[in-house]
């Protein structure tokens, strides 16, 4: 089974290179929408987002309003910390940065798209 998430947004393009400079995702499918994209495919590692914008969601299901679809988060258990917490230096930070009790050290950072994106990391053990 492979579970692919669907991220909303207003507009694609501002939400572009935050996925691919700072995240490091490359992006393999776009489709154009007008003078902008209406829908992208990012992939890294085996997993894999799309970003689709309100107005293409509306045109493919006759959606009529945002609230249809609320904010969504997502959990991406990484292998390298590290990396995500230089990856996320100047970004918002929503939940600080912890270790939980089952023993994950886990960082939330909100994306341009006003989704929430916590990464997690198996806490090494001493």
């Amino acid at each position: 089974m492979k579970i692919t998430p669907i991220l909303f947004v207003q507009r694609i393009e501002p939400c572009l290179e935050f996925w691919t400079e700072r995240l490091g995702f490359e992006k393999t499918v776009e489709v154009p929408e007008g003078d902008h994209l209406g829908f992208v495919i990012l992939v890294r590692d085996g997993g894999e987002v799309m970003l689709q914008t309100f107005a293409s969601l509306e045109k493919d299901l006759g959606v009529k309003s945002q609230k249809a679809f609320g904010s969504s988060t997502l959990f991406i258990e990484v292998p390298d910390f590290a990396d995500i917490r230089k990856r996320a230096a100047g970004v918002e930070i929503v939940v600080p940065e912890r270790v939980t009790f089952y023993g994950m050290r886990e960082i939330g950072i909100k994306e341009p798209g006003g989704h929430l994106l916590v990464f997690a990391a198996k806490e090494e053990t001493k």
